[in-house]
């Protein structure tokens, strides 16, 4: 097991060790984190890249925390969290974000300032590193709809760009970029009525409260929309809202969320996913795909 003392040294108390995911997870469940790292700069983050790759510690990009469940049994290794790479700059119709900005942030600053094409992903989770890893989007609009290009650090080290062109990404993924760690994209927008853009914002946000169960921790939708459907319906149709394991809860509100209604486990949300995909399976025929990832052993 590596010496994590330099880690400490370097980021005194942007470095935690033995971290529970409740404390950096939306999901508010989960073991511990070995060691938490929360780098201020591009700099930072090769630096750590490199500290990692030469004392053979496992690295893992968190971003934000959302979209994510961490087992019980911890995270080996380093976890990132980017919540300090939150610059972004507009000049024209250009928007410039590091990995770490929360995505609504991108959409309320672009419908603000007139620019059309995000204003209705607004109120998604997460971070622009997350949105871009897996072409986030809702109510008609992706991420890459507007993306131009990322900038990331290679296997080596190595700073790289790829152009949208330079990726095949569809409906909830992007693929090719699971060796790179993102540092930011940069989005062209096209011009639109602010008035407009601010409403749209705004009716997307109340749809969002009214529809959601924004009260009690989640990590957004569990499972990706089948073909010509929408997981939430298969699951409402199967008769699982309310199902329970433990703490945690198809919600009441929306059947495509899985809630911490207090005190929920890893291993009890983990369970729910399995009896949701077995039941709904089981009633309709149809394989839901996670949408949410899993770190750790399960």
């Amino acid at each position: 097991m590596p010496d994590y003392s330099p880690l400490k040294a370097k980021f005194g108390d942007c470095c935690l060790f033995n971290e529970p995911a409740e404390n950096f997870t939306t999901y508010r469940a989960g073991g511990r984190a070995e060691v938490i790292v929360k780098p201020a700069c591009k700099e930072d983050l090769l630096w750590l890249f490199s500290w990692c790759r030469t004392n053979s510690a496992p690295l893992l990009v968190l971003g934000r925390g959302s979209n994510v469940l961490i087992s019980d049994k911890g995270l080996p290794g380093v976890a990132v969290l980017t919540e300090r790479l939150s610059a972004i700059s507009i000049s024209g119709g250009t928007v410039t974000a590091q990995a770490g900005v929360l995505w609504d942030e991108v959409a309320r600053l672009t419908a603000e300032n007139g620019l059309a094409g995000f204003e209705k992903t607004s109120g998604i989770p997460g971070s622009v590193g997350g949105a871009v890893r897996m072409n986030a989007g809702a109510f008609g609009q992706e991420t890459f709809d507007r993306l131009a290009s990322i900038e990331a650090f290679d296997a080596a080290g190595n700073t790289v760009k790829l152009l949208k062109r330079d990726i095949k990404f569809g409906y909830r993924r992007a693929e090719g970029l699971e060796g790179l760690i993102l540092l930011s994209a940069v989005f062209e927008l096209h011009a639109g009525e602010k008035p407009s853009l601010i409403q749209d914002r705004s009716c997307v946000l109340a749809a969002r409260e009214a529809r959601q169960p924004l009260d009690f921790p989640s990590a957004g939708s569990v499972f990706k929309r089948p073909p010509g459907d929408y997981a939430s319906r298969l699951i409402d149709a199967a008769g699982l809202k309310g199902c329970k394991v433990g703490g945690a809860e198809v919600s009441a509100k929306h059947a495509g969320f899985i809630i911490n209604s207090g005190g929920a486990t890893a291993s009890d949300i983990y369970a729910l996913m399995g009896e949701v995909r077995a039941r709904v399976k089981e009633k309709t025929g149809v394989e839901l795909e996670l949408e949410q990832i899993l770190l750790g052993e399960f």
